[in-house]
């Protein structure tokens, strides 16, 4: 059974290219980058030309750019390591918008129960943050604010420059999670106004295990990961060089292939939803007018996703309920139930995620295949 996959904004199968470019530092350029002798060095050079090519893409300085395990512990430093700092600081109230990922919900949930004053943002029906809400909830004491740029599940895009706006007008930081937004949008942390901004290899055809956390020049931070010198003394480990380099080598390709691949998967989305939107009680959750056209969130009333997702992985389509890191729960999506569904219409709504290699032929299959296994589970 040849498979149809339309989970891109869980991860995106490795670019050849990437793979190509990542291969030497897998066999024989195997050097450990802090190491002092002649290999060390050549290791060392790659992260830096690395560096210097993200840097490059965001508009950023190259001793901005720190490299990470991926976009959660980029998420996790940026809140733990923004708020302990600021706190310091005698600023001890965070503000993070209700439909962030939960690499940055849970870490704001433990700083609260040390004692950090954590307000949660609400969300319209859309999805989307309303800026007199960032208003009201500013205070003198209020060190660091969070809201994503893209939601994974909705794909629903915030107005992150505003808010960075108030932020900084505050004396507050700011930190975007840019997760979901790397693959299809240009990333400018100047223009955007960002403090901090966390990105992610694997959403963008990059090796899975690697991440970057932009931390502005002057911002202070704590760290995280403790046990080496590592990223200029921020970051303890040893630096994964085929994960950085192929991480580079993907979003450069991204960024100069972004355009192209946008208006093919706007096309993707529109042939899928002329099919899918004949049946009838089919919704989009999120803002539509207002949102990526990769990552698309339906509810089918009267269907439950847990078994609409088995129904299609038995026919070889795959999607997903929601964020994948957070698969394993048997909770609604909490996406879903800040922007007012109720836990049955959540549990009816199921994430449609297109990428660059998708055909035409395999989005109308897809279509068809689910139309389908709507009908046959609505008999039910």
């Amino acid at each position: 059974m040849e498979r149809i996959y339309l989970d891109h904004a869980a991860t995106t199968p490795l670019d050849k290219d990437v793979l190509d470019a990542m291969l030497p530092y897998l066999t024989t350029e195997f050097g450990n980058a802090d190491s002092p002798h002649a290999v060390g060095r050549k290791a060392m050079m790659a992260v830096d030309r690395a560096r210097d090519t993200v840097a490059e893409l965001v508009n950023a300085k190259p001793n901005e750019i720190y490299f990470t395990s991926g976009g959660t512990e980029a998420d996790n430093w940026a809140i733990i390591g923004g708020a302990y700092a600021q706190r310091a600081l005698g600023k001890n109230r965070i503000i993070v918008s209700a439909i962030e990922h939960h690499a940055v919900k849970e870490a704001a949930e433990k700083l609260k129960k040390e004692g950090f004053d954590v307000v949660v943002l609400p969300m319209n029906e859309g999805g989307r943050v309303a800026l007199s809400d960032v208003k009201a909830a500013l205070t003198p004491d209020t060190g660091l604010v969070a809201v994503m740029a893209v939601n994974n599940e909705t794909g629903v895009v915030q107005p992150v420059k505003e808010i960075a706006a108030l932020a900084r007008e505050n004396g507050s930081l700011f930190f975007c999670d840019a997760v979901q937004a790397a693959p299809y949008m240009p990333l400018n942390v100047k223009d955007w106004g960002v403090d901090m901004l966390s990105f992610s290899s694997h959403k963008f055809y990059g090796p899975k295990g690697c991440g970057v956390l932009y931390i502005r020049s002057g911002v202070k931070m704590d760290r995280l990961i403790v046990g080496g010198e590592q990223e200029r003394g921020l970051r303890g480990g040893t630096t994964n060089i085929p994960a950085v380099v192929g991480l580079a080598a993907a979003y450069a390709k991204n960024v100069a292939t972004m355009s192209a691949s946008n208006e093919k998967i706007q096309r993707l989305r529109e042939t899928f939803l002329s099919e899918i939107l004949t049946l009838d009680n089919v919704h989009i959750n999120g803002d539509s007018e207002n949102a990526l056209a990769a990552v698309l969130n339906l509810r089918f009333d009267g269907v439950r996703n847990e078994d609409l997702l088995y129904k299609l992985d038995l026919e070889g389509v795959c999607i997903a309920a929601g964020s994948a890191c957070a698969s394993a729960s048997v909770k609604p999506s909490h996406v879903l139930t800040a922007m007012g569904l109720t836990e049955e219409k959540a549990r009816a709504s199921v994430r449609v995620s297109f990428g660059k290699n998708n055909t035409e032929e395999e989005i109308r299959r897809a279509a068809a295949l689910m139309k389908a296994a709507v009908e046959t589970l609505r008999k039910f």
